[in-house]
């Protein structure tokens, strides 16, 4: 099952992500963690271990990645960049483009390190041909952690995802932005899950009103020891009784989607 997590800046999708995976790879799961936020310097932290390399380096880095998006452009291709000519699994990932600890491994997609190094496309762009090309077996999961906003809409990102996870915060912005995020996963027939997180009673009597509550997949409340490991930069090494019925919550998901 491949999940995408995505939601406004702050609102706590990279700490979802990564207590999300712990969980998961607690239960039994071989989990990959795609880092495709080009501009998030704490998922390793969390997890535990070192930045990896850019995954785009293994394809000739990001110039090579542009050349060939502008040459497919000219083509009439749409930008469409063919960049595997196989199917991969898990084992075919480059050892050196990964991170891993507990049963968990942290792959980057690439991040801005430069002054004028251009866009984000290019990743966006390989993010998609990865998750579209990436086959999986019953027991392994990817947990991806989009940069904020939905511009990875736009990049067709979501087109490799099983499902989509809106992280929805107290905030008026990251209300409007979920349903925009639910409008466009109907519009690709992908299933949309909203969890609330950093709640109090107050906040989750407010958004619960907005949401449609068949799509609430988790309802995380605001926690001291999470806020401070997460200022500290350290790894979220602690179990939520949330992230847990979260984590069941999806592998029903999973049952339903394998169903089908």
């Amino acid at each position: 099952m491949k999940i995408l997590i995505c939601g406004k800046g702050g609102s706590g999708k990279s700490t979802i992500a990564a207590l999300l995976a712990k969980s998961m790879a607690k239960r039994g799961y071989q989990v990959l963690v795609m880092d495709s936020d080009e501009s998030n310097f704490g998922l390793h932290r969390q997890l535990g271990v070192k930045l990896p390399e850019g995954f785009m380096n293994y394809f000739g880095g990001k110039k090579t990645m542009i050349e060939r998006m502008f040459a497919s452009m000219q083509k009439g291709e749409g930008g469409t960049v063919k960049i595997f000519d196989k199917r991969w699994t898990f084992s075919d990932i480059p050892e050196e483009y990964l991170m891993e600890k507990n049963g968990i491994k942290l792959l980057a997609i690439g991040k801005i390190h430069d002054f004028r190094e251009g866009c984000a496309c290019p990743m966006g762009a390989l993010s998609r041909e990865f998750l579209k090309n990436l086959e999986l077996e019953d027991d392994e999961v990817v947990i991806v952690d989009t940069d904020a906003g939905i511009e990875h809409f736009g990049r067709g990102v979501e087109d490799g995802c099983d499902l989509i996870i809106a992280v929805v915060d107290p905030s008026y912005e990251s209300l409007m932005l979920s349903k925009k995020i639910n409008e466009l996963g109907d519009s690709i027939e992908k299933p949309v899950y909203f969890v609330l997180n950093k709640v109090d009673n107050e906040s989750k009597r407010v958004m619960l009103a907005s949401l449609e509550k068949n799509k609430i997949a988790g309802i995380i409340p605001a926690n001291d020891e999470v806020f401070k490991a997460c200022l500290a930069g350290d790894e979220l090494d602690l179990e939520l009784v949330e992230i847990e019925e979260l984590t069941e919550f999806l592998e029903g998901v999973k049952n339903d989607i394998r169903a089908k």
